[in-house]
């Protein structure tokens, strides 16, 4: 019953989330350090941050968890300077929606994780979609401050998922794929939702 109850209590938070997020996007404001502290806050980059998190502590080795958040961090990093230098791929809006619907599946397969490397680079190419947008989105003399809180509320996005994928583990132990397999529906939904909004 204990199990039953924290599996629809994960799962009405992520759907919850995604509806607040929904509603209170932080706009495109890009040229201070307090406005990429709030940016990340935005549904599809919040999702995918705590997925990030989630995902690597669900499906990598424990010593190992750390390079999920890594390596997002780094793609992001270095595709925004990219973005900044003009660099960009059609339908970005698009497929970073879709990137939501891709973690999400990879939580559904977190019981029966894909190889290291696999998640690792589909978790580099989703942020470096992100880290292009952003990027483009800066100019360079507001680009550092901006940098540098988006990475400070990516990193601590990434830490919430980490301690929400930890939670799942402690609590459920072998029933964790229940847990992950609802988060990861409910997360490629709302990245669905996403899509069909920029679609319409």
């Amino acid at each position: 019953m204990k199990h039953t109850t924290l599996v629809k209590t994960l799962l009405s938070t992520a759907l919850g989330t995604t509806a607040l997020a929904a509603q209170a996007h932080t706009g495109h404001g890009t040229s201070s350090l307090m406005e990429g502290l709030v940016h990340p806050f935005g549904p599809d980059h919040l999702l995918a941050m705590v997925a990030v998190g989630i995902w690597s502590v669900s499906a990598l080795p424990a010593n190992k968890s750390w390079q999920g958040p890594a390596t997002f961090l780094l793609a992001l990093v270095a595709s925004a300077v990219l973005g900044m230098m003009g660099l960009t791929v059609p339908y970005l809006e698009h497929a970073i929606s879709l990137s939501v619907v891709m973690f999400g599946a990879m939580l559904i397969l977190a019981a029966r994780p894909l190889p290291p490397a696999l998640g690792l680079g589909l978790i580099a190419s989703a942020a470096s979609l992100h880290g292009l947008a952003h990027g483009a989105e800066t100019s360079e003399t507001g680009f550092a401050g901006y940098a540098l809180g988006f990475l400070l509320t990516t990193a601590v996005l990434h830490i919430g998922g980490v301690g929400i994928g930890l939670a799942i583990k402690r609590w459920l132990g072998r029933r964790s794929g229940l847990a992950l397999g609802s988060l990861g529906a409910a997360l490629s939904a709302a990245g669905v939702y996403l899509f069909s909004q920029l679609a319409a």
